[in-house]
């Protein structure tokens, strides 16, 4: 039998567990939650337990960050999160009070940088976790790979290096799905966590980086890294609602689409909610089933720019009215990318359709992502609500 057991009627807690109720596990930690009515106790729903803990969040003004912290906040945790500059510590709360957090003393800031070791020690000290999220992520290209390659890489290995030295339990790093399905040759089974990237010229350099430095931290907890757990989380394209009026790169694609093009470029990735994203790395946290796995992230089967765009058409009304409706060649496509940078990111999935499964994050961490036409949805109204597409007044 489980020990230290509550539960719930009706979302009250209650101290004493009826004796013939018996947890799926011997978990030490689980949940109840059921309604009782004249024919007895039904619709049990058993939950692992969480205990509140001190996690630290990095790259907390980010959009993954953001999301997280809010999170963790809800689940009653401590959290702790780093900035470069703490000057953007009043952007962070309002987004999080945009949100709907009210942090008050259980959020703290810590100034650190990926390109150095300064802070990373303090911000670590007493955690029980580390979510490692932040990494660079432009929105055109770099002048050269190295720009986003060493801060990824080494930033990975120095988050690492100070959540071992401080005994955290567990650190949870975001990689992405460029890091399991390029380089391979086209496949009708959709690609899983066993699947890596092959390293080429034929892809971006933030791809490039992202298997990089998780190929890096992989080596490190071999090596180096002690009793210090480490899961990876591997999302597909992040979108979803924005807290704030900064745009993030990854919700470009819809903006775009939103503000008008002569057509949709022929290329297609996942689509997963940025909410769905920080669920499952919450999930990642503590599950014991977590420790030393990759966990892809993708809310289903890869969609075309123009399936986006229909969805936009057809859910957004007059405000889809400049959303293409034709997709273009891909010779147009390669023209344009020559005096368009951040239609040059997008060359290397020209043409081609990658799908991923998230059948491990459901059937081991219980995770269910929402649909991506809801996901597509919130990031086009997030958008039109802080004035970001054309024709708005902010």
């Amino acid at each position: 039998m489980a020990q230290n057991l509550i539960f719930s009627i009706f979302g009250k807690r209650i101290a004493h567990l009826p004796p013939d109720l018996k947890p799926p596990d011997t978990t030490d930690w689980a949940f109840a939650n059921f309604r009782v009515s004249e024919k007895g106790v039904g619709d049990i729903h058993w939950f692992h337990e969480v205990p509140m803990s001190e996690v630290l969040v990095t790259g907390g003004s980010g959009f993954v960050g953001s999301h997280l912290i809010l999170q963790l906040l809800a689940g009653g945790h401590q959290v702790r999160t780093t900035v470069r500059d703490l000057k953007r510590e009043p952007e962070v709360r309002a987004m999080l009070t945009e949100g709907g957090s009210k942090s008050d003393g259980s959020l703290s800031f810590f100034a650190a940088d990926l390109g150095s070791d300064a802070g990373w020690q303090e911000a670590i000290a007493g955690c029980d976790y580390v979510l490692h999220v932040a990494s660079p992520l432009p929105v055109s290209a770099p002048a050269h790979e190295d720009e986003l390659i060493v801060p990824a890489r080494e930033g990975t290995l120095r988050v690492l290096r100070a959540a071992r030295d401080a005994d955290v339990k567990r650190v949870v790093v975001t990689s992405t799905c460029g890091a399991i399905y390029y380089g391979h040759k086209p496949q009708k089974e959709p690609f899983n966590e066993s699947h890596w990237s092959v390293l080429g010229e034929d892809m971006s350099a933030y791809v490039k980086s992202k298997i990089i430095a998780e190929r890096a931290a992989w080596d490190f907890i071999a090596q180096q890294g002690g009793k210090l757990e480490m899961s990876v989380i591997n999302p597909a394209g992040i979108f979803g609602p924005l807290l704030g009026p900064d745009c993030p790169s990854s919700l470009h694609i819809v903006k775009r689409l939103m503000d008008g093009m002569p057509g949709c470029p022929q290329i297609s990735f996942g689509v997963v909610d940025v909410r769905d994203v920080a669920d499952l790395h919450i999930r990642a946290m503590t599950h014991p089933a977590a420790k030393g796995e990759r966990f892809i992230a993708v809310g289903g089967k890869s969609m075309s720019m123009l399936d986006i765009a229909k969805v936009l058409r057809v859910r957004m009304g007059a405000a889809a009215r400049r959303v293409p409706r034709l997709q273009l060649p891909n010779w147009l496509v390669r023209l344009g990318a020559k005096r368009d940078p951040a239609m040059r990111q997008l060359l290397p999935m020209l043409g081609k359709v990658r799908d991923a499964s998230n059948e491990k994050a459901r059937r081991v961490l219980g995770w269910t992502p929402r649909p991506n036409e809801e996901t597509i949805v919130a990031t086009a109204e997030s958008l039109a609500k802080y004035g970001l597409l054309k024709g708005q007044v902010r």
